[in-house]
């Protein structure tokens, strides 16, 4: 079967759920590929920042012609055969891919599978302040990249992780090897951001933009301190400068490890809106193989125990922990069928969901600088489609509300653009 035929047959046999959702998921988990010509255009659209993971299936000295830095941060997909209502992309780069980016006669920019064509494409619009730079000579794509189509300002103020030897690092993440390759690509890619950098990249886009609704304060996991500071300490002080400067201009995110309560309370104090101690993966023994670090330094049962205080602390619908949906089944250490993968984690959404808890997830992408991603591709597409319903599902049964923070639900609609669980919500109703 190709894969333009798979996909028509899981259309056909999940009816219940947009189609763009179903190409989206495909998309982010095989990647996309530009023609020169398509890359002649991407001057004309915010580029990529590689805002934390390199979230590309191939490094950056392997794309040729560097045009790793010559594509969009995502792309929004519409009309075509298949009539796509406005569907937003986060890009992940793979020359090899059947999904390819090219232009038509007219010279517009289209999508093809297998040399079909499927809709058309746009790039996100630069904002004025990426022309910007810090008195330090800093360009604020390096302080404060926007993503999700400007929804979402990204403050990943520690680019490296404390769980960096063979033995401690997730086994799905690059992190630090992504902020080697930037480095020595040569581009401004800061480690670690002061407040004050954060802030003055803040003043300029409060003055300049209205896209902006939200910001994430986000980095590696900090084991013992960095700087003097233990990570409810660093992490934290970057919320509570923000609120201060600019109270309730933007809903607050930070994602951490899963915090003491004591922190918890302070970060609530401060003015942080929504806390994200992301779990990864469920299966206990899957979480001690694919989080190694996490499983030595805190333990699957206190992470658990935490994200049940921190909901209690900030609301169960203000805490969201996210996923990385498909990393069940990489090999040699997870389940051999999307069936039970998905019986798992179905398990996990139904813990927290039957407690007010939503958890979110990330299409994983199989980075090849990542352990398990320099040996296999991702997890098949009837495992992401399967999880689509199955998420929906399951936030019906609990009639929660739509996630906070993620912009608007729907297809059509979200902003989301690392995985399709916010275009299968009903747009009138969020279920």
């Amino acid at each position: 079967m190709s894969s333009l035929d798979e996909i028509q047959q899981l259309i056909r046999d999940y009816p219940d759920l947009p189609p763009e959702a179903i190409f989206k998921e495909d998309i982010l988990r095989r990647g996309l590929a530009f023609s020169p010509e398509a890359r002649q255009h991407a001057g004309s659209g915010k580029p990529k920042s590689y805002f934390i993971f390199s979230f590309d299936l191939c490094p950056l000295q392997e794309l040729r012609e560097n045009q790793g830095h010559q594509v969009p941060e995502e792309v929004r997909l519409s009309g075509g055969p298949y009539h796509f209502r406005p569907t937003v992309i986060s890009v992940r780069n793979h020359p090899q891919s059947e999904y390819r980016i090219e232009t038509d006669a007219e010279g517009v920019l289209i999508l093809t599978l297998q040399g079909e064509h499927l809709c058309r494409v746009e790039f996100p619009p630069v904002p004025d302040y990426y022309q910007r730079s810090l008195g330090n000579g800093k360009p604020i794509i390096d302080i404060c990249p926007t993503i999700e189509w400007g929804y979402l300002l990204y403050l990943a103020v520690y680019r490296l992780c404390q769980y960096s030897t063979s033995e401690t690092e997730c086994r799905f993440c690059d992190i630090n090897y992504n902020y080697r390759q930037q480095k020595e690509s040569g581009r401004s890619y800061t480690a670690v951001k002061t407040v004050e950098e954060v802030l003055e990249a803040l003043e300029i886009i409060a003055a300049t933009d209205k896209a902006g609704q939200a910001y994430t304060v986000t980095g590696g996991s900090i084991c013992s301190n960095l700087n003097g500071e233990t990570e409810a300490e660093f992490y934290g002080k970057y919320p509570a400068a923000i609120e201060r400067r600019f109270p309730g201009r933007w809903i607050g995110k930070l994602v951490a490890q899963a915090l003491p309560r004591e922190d918890l309370h302070r970060l609530k104090e401060s003015g942080l809106s929504i806390f994200h101690p992301n779990y990864e993966v469920w299966d206990k023994r899957l979480f001690e193989l694919l989080c190694p670090g996490k499983a030595r330094f805190l333990g699957r049962d206190l992470w658990i125990r935490r994200i049940l205080e921190a909901a209690e602390i900030f609301g169960p619908t203000r805490v969201i922990p996210n996923f990385v949906a498909g990393v069940e089944m990489a090999q040699p250490f997870g389940y051999a069928t999307a069936k039970e993968a998905l019986q798992s984690t179905g398990e996990g959404l139904e813990f927290y969901m039957s407690k007010g808890i939503c958890p979110r997830f990330t299409t994983w992408c199989p980075e090849p600088l990542s352990q398990l991603g320099r040996t296999q591709g991702g997890a098949p597409l009837d495992y992401h489609v399967g999880l689509l319903r199955l998420w929906r599902d399951t936030h019906q049964r609990h009639r929660l509300p739509v996630p906070p923070g993620y912009g608007p639900p729907g297809a059509g609609q979200a902003l989301f653009s690392v995985s399709a669980f916010m275009d299968v919500l009903s747009p009138e109703t969020g279920y």
